[in-house]
């Protein structure tokens, strides 16, 4: 029997369960059907920025995370995480809600609400701290290759594109869905991989977390540690046999 480390326990939890059923085309044109969410998303990213502005105060001079300021950005990044999902990861056909609680939505997003956080990390975390881990993902989400339409008289390139290493992934399974209706699971747990790194250091920029997020890419539909949920219960059936 195996237990559960504190290195496998992170306070930040991201999940995401695979669809058996995906459509063959859907893919090409969710990133259209996400639009309201995207517009959404927008007006909330910016009160994201506000609200960890005003908890880096409180936390400088409380040493607590307003807990309403918490659940708020908690919110933020699990409707976020949902879109992500649905749009970018191609992990479901289900629409997502628009709601920051938590709902039976295949894709999830938690952190654990911190009870004291320190009044000095606030200052570097974010910046300084962070920058090991903002390399790393920016190696998986950051565009690296480039095409475009070159501009002879200024010897530059002009309407240049781009696309991340998580783009490409994600493109691959695109088409594989295209040609065979199935998303290959090992494609599938690792991005969810660099989703669920991404998105452990997310909460620790915007101060919701002092716990370091752990250089681990972690992957699959659940973190570290779940138990796979039980099978149905049987009653156990007793039958006589002779003294």
């Amino acid at each position: 029997m195996t237990s559960t480390t504190m290195q496998d326990t992170y306070p930040v939890r991201l999940t995401g369960e695979l669809d058996p059923n995906l459509s063959r085309g859907l893919w090409l044109v969710k990133w259209l059907l996400a639009i309201p969410h995207y517009i959404v998303l927008a007006f909330l990213w910016v009160a994201f920025l506000v609200t960890t502005v005003i908890a880096g105060f409180a936390i400088l001079f409380t040493g607590r995370y307003p807990r309403s300021l918490f659940d708020f950005n908690v919110g933020v990044l699990r409707w976020s995480w949902r879109v992500t999902f649905y749009a970018s990861t191609l992990g479901t056909d289900r629409y997502p809600p628009f709601t920051l609680a938590r709902t039976d939505y295949p894709a999830d997003f938690d952190v654990a609400y911190p009870e004291h956080l320190s009044h000095g990390l606030v200052l570097v975390k974010s910046w300084l701290l962070a920058i090991p881990q903002l390399i790393i993902i920016n190696l998986f989400t950051a565009d690296l290759l480039y095409w475009g339409t070159r501009d002879n008289s200024a010897s530059s390139y002009q309407n240049a594109a781009g696309i991340s290493l998580l783009g490409v992934l994600v493109v691959i399974a695109g088409f594989s869905l295209l040609f065979t209706t199935r998303y290959p699971q090992g494609l599938f747990n690792f991005v969810l991989g660099i989703n669920r790194w991404v998105y452990r250091v997310i909460p620790y920029i915007a101060l919701m977390r002092d716990e370091y997020p752990p250089f681990r890419l972690d992957q699959g539909e659940h973190e570290p540690g779940d138990v796979a949920s039980p099978g149905p219960v049987t009653t156990p059936q007793f039958v006589n046999t002779p003294a």
